[in-house]
């Protein structure tokens, strides 16, 4: 996939302010701890994460979701009413039905006009959006289109919590499967895409290329759909370990089309910025697209796993943190559970940006 007319114009990213660390997870799963003996600063060495965030429990993530797209379109100066698509691609939504699209349109106020749904597809669901919005404005269906989405992993942090102190027949090796559930994270992120024409920035959308291995979609598995809704207690049961491989080698494969597609060699990549899953899964995915770490800016570190939110947040607090110069080439690494790979190569000419600052 190539494109000639799409923009990134600004991106509005949220984050919650409760921080929950792996020590503090850890003190909550004190009952598991003792009774296998489980050593303390367990979950912090194996995954490299120091902490992660939670919303109040009062917080829908559509409400997360209006703050941010607000901020995207306000940073750009781009009126509601000007908004051809909204695409709301998060895995967390607030209702079964209607979409989330709906209520996040209603409170942005954007017009009658615009097309509207939600997109989930596990991790890559913002970062699909955007592919999407960038054919919709190819094809000349519209002008500008917003992606926009939140994470919440506070239920599934607790629930998993209390699932793995309840059950007694769990052993060291059953326990794994739970593990990532104790990564997870939450954040926010909306990304504000405009014709070339009509773009303040010209940080340019240049080409993306995708990669299914289907056969491995048992791999991360959450509970059936059917118990979503009030009191929804999630459970997720992940094979860590299998997930890193066949996720890691299906960007592989990927990756030789992506460079196909953008016609850039592995030195003419800049700057990378990766789904945040775990400091292993950085470190295989990194070697094995040999790609330099000094050129990649993460964030699982400091706020977990946030899933689809994870590579937007990733790409606007690095460029905070550390502003490319015009014309940098960026690599957008997107693997999802399923098992799907999204890539995504953008021409960086700068992009207003607006959300608090990790400290």
């Amino acid at each position: 996939m190539r494109f000639s007319h799409a923009c990134i114009e600004s991106i509005g990213y949220s984050l919650p302010q409760e921080i929950w660390t792996s020590a503090d997870v850890e003190r909550r799963l004190a009952p598991l701890y003792e009774r296998l003996r489980l050593p303390e600063g367990r979950l912090e060495l194996m995954t490299g994460i120091r902490e992660r965030r939670v919303w109040r429990e009062d917080e829908l993530p559509g409400d997360i979701s209006i703050r941010s797209g607000r901020r995207a379109l306000e940073a750009a100066n781009w009126g509601p009413s000007r908004v051809g698509a909204l695409v709301h691609g998060s895995v967390c939504r607030d209702h079964l039905e209607p979409a989330t699209a709906c209520r996040v349109h209603h409170e942005l106020g954007l017009g009658e006009e615009c097309v509207i749904y939600d997109l989930s597809n596990a991790c890559l669901g913002l970062l699909n959006g955007m592919v999407q919005v960038a054919q919709m404005i190819e094809l000349g269906m519209i002008d500008s289109g917003l992606v926009v989405g939140s994470e919440s992993s506070r239920a599934l942090l607790e629930t998993t919590i209390d699932w793995l102190n309840a059950n007694r027949s769990l052993d060291r090796k059953s326990i794994k499967a739970a593990v990532a559930s104790l990564t997870i994270g939450s954040a926010s992120a909306a990304i504000l895409l405009v014709r070339r024409d009509l773009s303040r920035t010209g940080t340019r959308l240049l080409a993306a290329s995708a990669r299914v291995r289907s056969r491995f979609h048992g791999l991360c598995q959450s509970g059936r759909d059917e118990a979503a809704g009030d009191g929804m207690q999630p459970l997720m049961m992940t094979d860590s370990e299998a997930l890193l491989t066949e996720g890691v080698e299906t960007a592989g494969r990927n990756f030789e089309r992506f460079l196909g597609e953008t016609g850039w060699s592995r030195d003419d990549i800049q700057r990378s910025f990766c789904h945040q899953v775990g400091v292993a899964h950085r470190r295989a995915l990194l070697e094995r697209l040999q790609l330099p770490e000094a050129n990649d800016y993460p964030t699982f570190d400091r706020l977990g796993n946030t899933g689809s939110a994870a590579l937007p947040t990733a790409l606007a607090l690095g460029m905070q943190a550390s502003p490319a110069p015009a014309g940098t080439r960026c690599a957008l690494l997107g693997i999802g559970s399923g098992i799907n790979c999204l890539m995504a190569g953008l021409e960086w000419n700068g992009v207003a940006i607006s959300g608090e600052p990790l400290v």
